[in-house]
């Protein structure tokens, strides 16, 4: 029986469903947004959260209200299937993705109300137990580089591990700081983005001074030319990849055999193709870690409890939100995160 199978028959009634919106200013340029689905069946409610990047689309999206067929009697895998047929954005959005990132909003919420419906929750279901999430906080060094931050950050979670997004303008002395706080499990080198504002082109150099200066750090997301597979090929063993992972066959068509991937969920549309991934990895002995998509409500604990079931010792970007704040909040969760999954749904208790 496949992972999927444990759950395509949940028997699933859909009344209607509302749209919440949220939003969380992150600078004078930026705020991110984000839309929280309802669906509403035999007295539960079932949450799942839109992560697309557009804030005019998550705008839209509110704007034209809960207007999708959904009402009905479903299972979960029939429900999924009628989404196939489902506009979810009125025209082609920008990014392909951000079709999985809305698909994903629909379908965790669904898992999450038939869950709730049958009186199960998703480790009962599966068969598995949650256990405590290894966690990382991920972000930049700001545009003036600088480990400000991160000692802040340190001076109260001393034991707090990072994963830093790599820029051509990390001085010496920024390389040598990191260096000496030994914080640092992995670097996103965001090579594999296209047409957003975190592109960041081929670097060689760049590529072989984050190698040198951190020899036990994963190196995600590289982009691939001549030049930059000479400098990786022989660190192929560290190279894991994110942006591209939407798929287990896009697992199969890496330049090298991964030893690790980032899984995000919200990257794979829907349970299923994203629970055929968790059985790929397992099977064939990949590693997997978690990732998340600046989360403003259920998304983020979703994703933490995906973590705590399928990969918890792993370095997952799943930090609660505290660890983006530009200054560090007094008590906060440290890692491992304590996962505590409500009795029944895909949902941890508040």
């Amino acid at each position: 029986m496949s992972l999927f199978d444990a759950v395509r028959e949940l028997p699933l009634v859909v009344e209607s469903y509302d749209l919440d919106g949220y939003a969380y200013t992150i600078s004078s340029e930026f705020t991110r947004k984000t839309t929280v689905i309802r669906l509403s069946g035999a007295g539960e409610e079932g949450l799942g959260e839109d992560v697309t990047y557009d804030g005019a689309e998550q705008d839209k999206q509110q704007a034209r209200g809960p207007n999708l067929p959904l009402a009905g009697d479903w299972t979960l895998e029939t429900f999924s299937r009628h989404l196939d047929a489902q506009a979810l954005f009125e025209h082609e959005p920008e990014m392909q993705a951000y079709v999985d990132y809305r698909r994903w909003a629909f379908e965790s919420a669904a898992l999450d109300l038939a869950l709730r419906q049958a009186g199960r929750s998703l480790g009962d279901a599966v068969g598995r137990e949650p256990r405590p999430v290894s966690f990382v906080a991920s972000g930049g060094l700001g545009e003036a580089p600088s480990t400000a931050r991160l000692r802040a950050f340190l001076t109260l979670y001393p034991g707090l591990r990072f994963k830093l997004d790599a820029r051509p303008d990390w001085t010496d002395e920024i390389f040598a700081e990191l260096k000496e706080l030994g914080c640092v499990d992995s670097v996103d080198l965001k090579g594999q983005y296209s047409g957003t504002v975190v592109d960041n082109p081929p670097d060689p150099n760049l590529y072989r001074r984050v190698i040198e200066a951190f020899p036990n750090a994963w190196i995600e997301d590289p982009a691939l030319t001549p030049e930059t597979e000479a400098v990786l090929e022989p660190h192929a063993d560290r190279v894991t990849w994110d942006a591209i992972i939407h798929s287990v066959e896009d697992i199969q068509g890496l330049r090298w055999p991964p030893r690790t991937v980032n899984v995000k969920p919200s990257r794979f549309g829907t349970i299923e193709r994203l629970f055929a991934t968790y059985e790929y990895c397992e099977e064939i002995g990949i590693g997997a870690y978690g990732g998340g998509q600046w989360e403003l409500s259920i998304g983020r604990e979703q994703i933490q409890l995906l973590a705590a079931l399928f990969h918890p010792d792993t370095p997952n970007d799943v930090a609660p939100g505290g660890y983006n704040a530009p200054t560090p909040p007094p008590d906060l969760p440290a890692s491992p995160l304590v996962v505590r999954p409500r009795e029944t749904g895909f949902a941890v208790r508040s």
